[in-house]
């Protein structure tokens, strides 16, 4: 969302065949705005879940805007980018990033991505790894991985009644108690770490028109998938991130995950005192990471 930005950051948008798709990215002082094009691009995914968007990674990538020219899209359905009414499918999103990543990005890209949507980026870049340089993902999972449902809370019967939905929907995701109560008991580790304005951009995102749609998508587990049947024919370098205290995702999945393939695997960190969004809760520990193996 716009209004949550950082300073030097505004919005450009491009057109996907399902929309257009906004994404943040240096636009005024203090970064050199005219060298921009030239720069190597960063591109950052966020994660998925009622109020998600480009915010998630907000407080990550300034400290990479001096060498990167930083890309980082409300995907389609999230944030302030179209919302179609349809059923989200898995393939809706791997056409619609790699869409992205051809307008925008003339020379392969580095994904920074976290969770489902860092799952998809492994299987975009196994079909089509000429558009990646590497992948710096933060608890990759399709939420089925070894065939072990992670991520569905309510049976699909509630999900799916007629207008029961919209009313599982405006509860859960559309009022700031039930938005503060799910950042603090599920994606945080310490919930005082938990800040107003984070609730509040998770709020103004899942109070977009038809935000629904995706969220319901993926709370039916509609975009969920094994990873373990895939992981395996990743080639891109990519360095996996996971916070100790990751919920429906444990960092023991991780590992389960990562040793199916050590050759794209460079390396597993294990972020102690973190959930699932160690670069929106920590950030400056993320960031520290980031820069290490980015170099």
């Amino acid at each position: 969302m716009l209004q949550f930005q950082p300073p030097g950051f505004g919005h450009k948008v491009i057109h996907t065949s399902l929309g257009a798709m906004v994404y943040y990215t240096q636009t005024n002082a203090p970064w050199a705005i005219a060298d921009t094009e030239d720069l190597p691009p960063l591109l950052f995914l966020h994660n998925f879940g009622g109020g998600a968007s480009a915010y998630e990674w907000s407080k990550v990538y300034p400290a990479f805007a001096s060498n990167y020219r930083i890309l980082a899209p409300d995907l389609i359905g999230w944030g302030e980018s179209a919302h179609p009414v349809r059923d989200y499918k898995i393939r809706d999103y791997l056409s619609t990033i790699a869409e992205f990543i051809i307008q925008t990005c003339r020379q392969p890209v580095t994904v920074v991505a976290s969770s489902l949507t860092a799952a998809f980026a492994i299987r975009l870049a196994i079909v089509q790894p000429n558009l990646f340089k590497g992948l710096f993902l933060v608890s990759p999972s399709g939420f089925d991985d070894f065939g072990q449902g992670a991520g569905r809370r309510l049976p699909l019967s509630i999900i799916n009644a007629p207008l029961l939905d919209s009313f599982i929907y405006i509860l859960g995701a559309e009022n700031e108690i039930a938005v503060r109560n799910f950042l603090q008991s599920f994606l945080f580790a310490k919930s005082q770490r938990l800040s107003q304005e984070t609730v509040q951009a998770y709020l103004t995102s899942a109070q977009q028109p038809n935000a629904k749609f995706a969220a319901l998508a993926f709370l039916r587990g509609d975009l969920y998938f094994d990873l373990s049947l895939y992981i395996k024919q990743l080639t891109i370098p990519t360095v996996i991130f996971w916070g100790e205290k990751a919920q429906f995702t444990s960092i023991k999945l991780g590992q389960r995950l990562a040793n199916l393939n050590p050759r794209a695997i460079r390396d597993f960190c294990a972020i102690a005192d973190a959930g699932i969004l160690p670069h929106l809760e920590i950030p400056e520990v993320f960031i520290g990471l980031l820069q290490r193996y980015l170099g």
